[in-house]
């Protein structure tokens, strides 16, 4: 049996990779939203039943949704990926300036085209380590549907599809190279408040009407001022999805505002939704209308695995520094440039916090920061991951891999025109590597496996998953 698996494995990526490129970049152009990604689904299991995987599709009532299974017995080892993009980040590749497509509406400014196709990656170059070496286990691939604004992975652990897994790997494209840990991550909720109220005309007969939008607005005061009341670590964040029209002269008789609502662990986003729905009842008193509450969404905290952790963090340093030509250097530049002046404040905050105040200049001045961050900074924290709602099944493992010029902010067009690039690639590979090397090392030292569940085991303390899905709630387009 081989030990020399990190040089095998980085061999069989690199000989796939032009596969895995192309893969990447037609989800790229496909850029679907969330429960819409079906030419995104249909490509990855194309490759993946050419390779031998079976396939399983059409989950939990996701469509897009599918696993791809390998091999037989213990153990199992799991590759978690996406591929939704999101609204209104329609962009040009390689373009350093916003450059819209005419006729498209999505982008992929999380790089899920990325995430999903090196998650891919790991699993299809694990299973052919594994072929090689004549080991046993089972590896499985889960496509994801939705993890933008509805959190798809969290139907699938209430289906069970995650249950039997020893244990799940994920990544995410990013700025920076980091294993990121249990603090990195918030729980969150969505939730759509809709108002109900009484339209009249509001010159002629205002004292028959009842605003719906007022309503709103009522009630984001009073989230406002909540804010000033929950712990500093919480985040609430909302968007007005029906104003009820754009007629001043009509008393609006229904409006609705979406809110997501984060804090470090699910109770306390109870707590604070609990909070936000006396809110808007009160709201509702204020203004004589009528409201009704619907969460569409849930986001669990992330369950830390020690063990995971360090494993992962040894691979990323074997394959970090990626190492970018001159070129490619030159490509990240352009893009460093264009950042907005609020990302230069954050690439020099994060900057001061991992290097010496004697390689702060020289670090600042790198078009791509090509470096291991320690995994225990809370560099790049405060975002949520349905990988949580899957933390709380199986042991979990995540990284962010750099596939973007220094200072890049995820969910903007300069992430979206990076996307095809060769640094995005690079970093899309250098995932796969990572991953699937952890995956082997799990494999061929059935002891750490031991020791990770017993790290699940005793980071969950006996809780048991609190599933936050409302009762019956059904995947939906909203």
């Amino acid at each position: 049996m081989t030990m020399n698996y990190r040089n095998e494995i980085n061999h069989i990526v690199e000989t796939r990779k032009s596969s895995y490129t192309h893969i990447s970049d037609s989800i790229w152009e496909f850029a679907e939203s969330r429960f819409q990604e079906y030419r995104s689904s249909n490509i990855q299991q194309e490759y993946l039943r050419s390779q031998g995987f079976a396939i399983q599709s059409n989950l939990s009532g996701e469509e897009t949704a599918f696993i791809a299974e390998w091999g037989n017995g213990k153990p199992i080892i799991a590759f978690v990926g996406e591929f939704d993009a999101l609204s209104s980040l329609q962009q040009e590749a390689d373009k350093p300036e916003r450059c819209p497509i005419p006729g498209k509406e999505n982008g992929h400014g999380c790089g899920h085209h990325l995430l999903g196709t090196g998650s891919l990656a790991a699993a299809d170059s694990l299973k052919a380590f594994i072929e090689q070496n004549h080991l046993s286990g089972t590896i499985r691939y889960y496509g994801c549907p939705a993890e933008e604004n509805a959190g798809g992975k969290a139907f699938l652990v209430r289906d069970g599809y995650f249950n039997d897994c020893d244990v799940a790997l994920s990544w995410h494209p990013h700025s920076t190279n980091k294993v990121t840990g249990a603090d990195c991550f918030l729980s969150n909720f969505r939730a759509f408040f809709t108002f109900h109220g009484i339209s009249s005309h509001a010159a002629g007969a205002p004292e028959l009407g009842r605003s719906a939008l007022d309503a709103v607005e009522v009630m984001d005061i009073g989230v406002n001022f909540m804010r000033e009341h929950m712990i500093s670590s919480a985040r609430i964040h909302g968007a007005i999805t029906n104003t009820g029209g754009i007629a001043p002269n009509v008393i609006p008789s229904e409006a609705q505002v979406l809110y997501a609502i984060r804090a470090p662990k699910l109770t306390q986003v109870k707590q604070l939704f609990d909070r936000m729905c006396d809110i808007a009842n009160g709201a509702a008193l204020i203004t004589g209308t009528t409201v009704s509450v619907k969460q569409v969404a849930a986001y669990s905290n992330v369950i830390h695995n020690e063990t995971l952790g360090v494993i992962m963090d040894e691979h990323l340093r074997s394959f970090v520094p990626i190492r970018y030509t001159e070129e490619e250097l030159a490509y990240a530049e352009k893009f460093k440039n264009v950042i907005t002046k609020l990302d230069r404040e954050g690439l020099q905050s994060t900057v001061s916090q991992i290097v010496t105040k004697e390689k702060r200049q020289e670090t600042l001045a790198m078009p791509i920061l090509d470096l291991v961050i320690d995994r225990r900074s809370m560099i790049g924290g405060h975002g949520s991951t349905d990988m949580g709602n899957v933390s709380w099944v199986t042991p979990v493992g995540q990284a962010n891999i750099n596939c973007l010029a220094a200072g890049t902010a995820l969910h903007s067009w300069q992430a979206v025109a990076q996307g095809k690039s060769p640094v995005a690639h690079k970093g899309m590979l250098t995932a796969a590597k990572v991953l699937a090397c952890t995956g082997a090392e799990l494999l061929l030292n059935p002891e750490l496996l031991e020791q990770v569940r017993k790290d699940w085991i005793d980071e969950l303390d006996g809780v048991v998953y609190p599933d936050p899905l409302p009762k019956g709630l059904k995947p939906e387009i909203w």
